[in-house]
């Protein structure tokens, strides 16, 4: 399935595509090709996908200068399977990469709330990527807070209301072992840019601050100190999230 943006002077061509995992799931893509030598793979979070209106928007700003690719991961929107919290999705991002490395010269990786778990879970066990951002990434998945009664997180949710990707999501039970990126986070040999909300009661900025500090890698650590959670500080800063991003991957 092909659409059509114009952006300013270029024609935004998005393919929807599935790769298969080798634990035989389908997972579905938005590759975003405008023909650029580099490309960012954005992961999602718990309860978002590739069709999620905040990752659209970001998938159109960045490939004024990247191309993109946009995931579902298993258990989400146009995926099959079902969401198991980190402990199988390693599969699905090993897909992702693979196909971006067999087309493009760098590969750069964003992932966000569990997604950025994510980026560092198989950045630290494969670094075979150029750069990664985690933008909310909890240092533990069990010590992750989830005020959901606060503020901070409801209205947010509330403003994101989709109802055709909420009904997509089907979680499997938590039963399954999951490593802490706290634990594999000083294996991470490329250049990370960790990212978080001072006001985030979904996971708290202690993770991302305490990921950051036990990080050996060339790094930095930014937090938007008005903003909340993942995406949300997107939504809330568009220009200041899309330039922290593209400076950092164009750097160096």
């Amino acid at each position: 399935m092909f659409t059509q943006t114009k952006i300013r002077e270029i024609i935004l061509v998005m393919e929807e595509l599935f790769l298969n995992t080798k634990d035989r799931v389908n997972i579905a893509l938005n590759w975003y090709n405008t023909g650029h030598k580099s490309v960012i793979i954005i992961c999602p979070g718990w309860f978002m996908t590739k069709d999620s209106k905040a990752f659209s928007l970001l998938a159109e700003k960045l490939s004024e200068k990247l191309d993109v690719i946009v995931m579902d991961f298993r258990g989400h929107g146009r995926s099959s399977g079902f969401y198991t919290f980190t402990s199988k999705e390693l599969f699905d991002l090993e897909a992702a990469v693979d196909f971006a490395k067999s087309h493009y010269e760098k590969v750069f990786l964003a992932g966000f709330s569990l997604g950025g778990g994510l980026v560092i879970l198989h950045s630290a066990l494969k670094n075979d990527v150029d750069k990664i951002i985690a933008v909310s990434p909890p240092s533990d998945f069990y010590k992750i807070e989830n005020c959901m009664w606060h503020p901070n997180a409801w209205i947010p949710t509330f403003k994101k209301f989709e109802p055709k990707r909420w009904v997509s999501v089907r979680p499997s039970l938590l039963i399954h072992k999951k490593t802490r990126p706290l634990d594999v986070v000083e294996k991470i040999t490329v250049p990370t840019l960790f990212v978080a909300g001072r006001h985030d009661v979904t996971v708290k900025p202690w993770h991302t601050e305490l990921l950051y500090q036990k990080a050996v890698c060339e790094k930095k650590l930014e937090i938007f100190e008005n903003g909340i959670h993942a995406e949300d500080l997107f939504l809330d800063e568009p220009e200041r999230f899309v330039k922290m991003c593209l400076d950092w991957v164009e750097q160096g």
